[in-house]
């Protein structure tokens, strides 16, 4: 029934998928909260503004606001083109290339903050995460962490290939059979090259995350963090992947499982793909912190779809779904704790 049922009732995730399945999954920030707790993703910028080692210096502050923008691709985007035009015009290429590194160091001991070491995923738990991926025909990702990229590199068959044997993006390459993995807003293995192409990087377990750092210099991490979602959708236009991944959504047909996904005024463009998609239905995870609290969320998603009143609305309990398991939650380690 459509945008009925604001009460504090919730389905459950098995009952409900059995009476309106979904062939899609949007995972969002809740999604890689329900393992590690400290992927708050509040701010990378301001992240990288208090960490201990390399911090963003003023000066680096000041790139970013000087192109109105948190984003880090198109800052380092823009310190990239700045040496090449330098180095054409014989100009010393050294200060912005010191800055392109400077602020590229300071994002990757950001992310390194809050990303959950290898070493500390259960291996049970990739293979849980893969299993349930698998379940649906497209699943489609607002986060950049390694999460369901190494979930996924532990049993790759069955998933379609969208990158090349050289690691290219290639469009052609998107027909082939398996469950779509589609990165919305990018992620930790995938850069931007110069010619604006994209790239899967060729590393895999522990070293996608501790090798953040090692690549071409031309290159650039390709992911769109915290920021408006008109600045989202300007980064997400420039990129040929980005682009291609949200006209998908955009098409996506059938059902579709929201999980951990707020869809808040920063992620309005995702909104607006999923209206234009108009779905079967939705099915959207709800965290049941208490009857105000289930029903203040239900509210939040009626309100985000009021204007599509014949789109029915299902809700469920986030628990009761395979990537909202109680016991999928890593511990925080006292040391992590700290180092936030």
């Amino acid at each position: 029934m459509p945008h009925a049922d604001l009460d504090a009732s919730l389905h459950r995730w098995p009952d409900l998928n059995a009476a309106h399945p979904c062939s899609g999954l949007l995972l969002g920030n809740g999604a890689s909260r329900a393992l590690w707790l400290p992927f708050t993703y509040f701010s990378l910028f301001e992240e990288a503004q208090r960490v201990r080692h390399k911090p963003l210096s003023l000066t680096d502050q000041a790139l970013f606001k000087s192109l109105g923008s948190e984003l880090f691709e198109p800052v380092l985007s823009a310190l990239n083109t700045t040496v090449r035009i330098n180095a054409a015009l014989a100009i010393s290429s050294s200060a912005p290339l010191n800055r392109y590194y400077a602020i590229k160091e300071a994002l990757i001991h950001a992310v390194r903050s809050v990303h959950i070491p290898w070493r500390l995923i259960p291996n049970d738990s990739l293979q849980r995460i893969n299993r349930e991926l698998r379940n649906y025909q497209s699943v489609y990702s607002s986060n950049y962490d390694l999460l369901c990229h190494w979930a996924v590199s532990q049993a790759p068959d069955g998933f379609q290939v969208l990158f090349d044997e050289e690691g290219d993006f290639d469009i052609r390459h998107t027909r082939n059979a398996g469950t779509r993995l589609l990165y919305l807003h990018g992620g930790l293995h995938l850069l931007k090259q110069q010619d604006g192409s994209t790239r899967q990087r060729s590393a895999s377990g522990s070293q996608l995350l501790d090798g953040f750092a090692v690549n071409t210099p031309g290159d650039v991490p390709l992911f769109v963090n915290e920021s408006s979602s008109d600045d989202k959708l300007k980064a997400i236009r420039s990129s040929d992947y980005l682009s291609w991944c949200l006209g998908e959504l955009a098409a996506h047909q059938g059902g579709l499982c929201l999980f951990g996904q707020h869809l808040d005024s920063t992620d309005r463009h995702l909104l607006q793909a999923i209206k234009q998609a108009r779905p079967a239905h939705l099915a959207i995870a709800i965290r049941p912190l208490g009857d105000a609290s289930i029903v203040s969320q239900k509210q939040h998603y009626s309100q985000r779809f009021a204007d599509q009143p014949d789109l029915p609305l299902y809700f469920f309990d986030a628990s009761s779904h395979p990537l909202g398991a109680p016991d999928l939650e890593v511990p925080v380690p006292a040391q992590a704790r700290k180092r936030r």
